[in-house]
């Protein structure tokens, strides 16, 4: 996590302050429980609250602390009591230092989805704007990277749009997955503390109580969240690849805004380069790689161990901040992006209309020809083509076995581009509802 790919809203959930207020509210909110059950006075949960609700923690003294204790959640409990006075020796009763972590963790994360679910819908909603833009706007479908068939710019953004509606849906099933409480106490039998003080800590805290935790909620819900976000990453990846290809000088049919003053290259001046695609490559692939420790984090020893620990201190805030940034530089990409129609239409011409060799194909064998022979005099005719040596639609028209089956008109029907297109109000519906 470094300043250069983090926006501060995210970047906050993570700070070591936002860390001690959850943490504190954990602690409050269960003393408070445990008084409404009679286990501790409630003139010491009212002090707890009194004394911690508007109190500044020293993240300092807390280190320094820690740097004696080697224990991180007794250092802020001692601060804590530093605050709070006599009445904090009924904090933490009955509980455990995961009750604490694993719930904060949660909290934080659940924090963090909010923000992604909003960049989502904002990528979402510059997708759909300039998808309907060009819905109509013919280009190229490429397969293995080579000249295939016409589609639209515009089914393009539709399919990116689909795709990122799928992220955000998993992405709402992963933060109710990972909204979690435990505070079930040492191994997680609640020996010590009554499991009405995690329903009370869960309803406040807005998680749900984890329905049975050892020492510590079970990790296989924060697995499935960060593969949710390594998933996002990949298909971001995956767009940023499209733009990066449309806009290599043989191909320019998109580019990256380019602002003023903005320069590409520090040796050659003319350049233009997709720097901004690239480096979400990059941070997607960062994001990606924190999925497989979360996986490993699964399996811990018994009912606890904590080697999953040091794991989610790094990934918790690099994947959410990275996932953070990136989203919102894809945002801007796609809000911003240049899109050139007419040089979309010279590389649709580019192979002298064998883009149509399919519809002549589908003629040839619906005129009687078998498919083998249909195959055979259609590719005759586009090599040349292919090398450069004439007109598809004129070498069709010369070649006697085509017109033996084909006249001129239905040739000439067959190069038709708008019968590429005749469907796409159908997708776009699928895609964005009737409206």
């Amino acid at each position: 996590m470094i300043p250069r790919y983090s926006r501060p809203e995210m970047t906050a959930i993570w700070s070591p302050e936002s860390r001690f207020r959850i943490w504190f509210e954990i602690e409050a909110h269960a003393t408070t429980a445990l008084a409404n059950i009679g286990v501790v006075p409630k003139e010491a949960a009212e002090k707890v609250w009194e004394k911690g609700r508007d109190a500044v923690f020293d993240v300092a003294r807390i280190d320094a602390i820690e740097a004696v204790t080697k224990h991180d959640v007794i250092a802020f409990l001692t601060h804590l009591a530093e605050i709070v006075g006599p009445e904090a020796r009924f904090v933490h009763q009955g509980m455990t230092s995961s009750d604490v972590l694993d719930t904060c963790l949660n909290v934080q994360l659940t924090k963090a989805a909010d923000i992604l679910i909003k960049d989502l819908d904002a990528l979402l909603a510059a997708l759909k704007r300039r998808a309907f833009e060009h819905k109509l706007t013919p280009t190229i479908g490429r397969s293995h990277g080579i000249h295939a068939e016409p589609v639209t710019f515009g089914l393009k953004l539709a399919q990116a749009y689909a795709e990122f509606a799928r992220a955000k849906d998993r992405l709402i099933a992963a933060r109710k997955e990972v909204a979690t409480c435990a505070i079930s106490g040492a191994v997680g039998t609640f020996a010590n503390i009554d499991p009405r003080v995690e329903e009370y800590v869960a309803e406040q805290m807005g998680l749900a109580p984890e329905p049975v935790s050892t020492q510590v909620i079970p990790r296989d819900r924060h697995a499935m969240f960060f593969a949710v976000l390594g998933v996002i990453a990949s298909s971001m990846e995956r767009l940023a690849t499209e733009v990066r290809h449309l806009q290599r000088t043989e191909v320019l049919e998109a580019e990256e805004f380019f602002s003023e003053g903005q320069k590409g290259s520090s040796a050659m001046p003319h350049k233009r380069n997709p720097v901004l695609t690239e480096n979400i490559t990059g941070l997607a692939r960062m994001v990606r790689g924190y999925v497989t420790p979360a996986l490993e984090n699964v399996a811990l020893w018994h009912e606890r161990d904590i080697s999953h620990s040091s794991v989610e201190r790094m990934i918790g805030p690099d994947a959410t901040v990275t996932l953070d940034f990136a989203l919102a530089r894809l945002t801007g990409v796609i809000d911003k992006l240049l899109i050139y129609p007419e040089q979309m239409q010279k590389n649709l011409d580019r192979l002298g209309g064998l883009v149509h060799s399919q519809r002549v194909l589908l003629a040839l064998t619906q005129g009687g020809v078998s498919r083998e022979d249909a195959y055979r005099l259609v590719q005759r005719n586009a090599m040349p083509v292919w090398r450069g040596e004439g007109d598809f639609l004129t070498l069709l028209k010369a070649d006697p076995e085509v017109t033996a089956v084909l006249k001129p008109e239905q040739i000439e029907e067959c190069f038709d581009l708008g019968y590429h297109l005749k469907h796409v109000d159908t997708i776009f519906s699928r895609v964005f509802g009737e409206a």
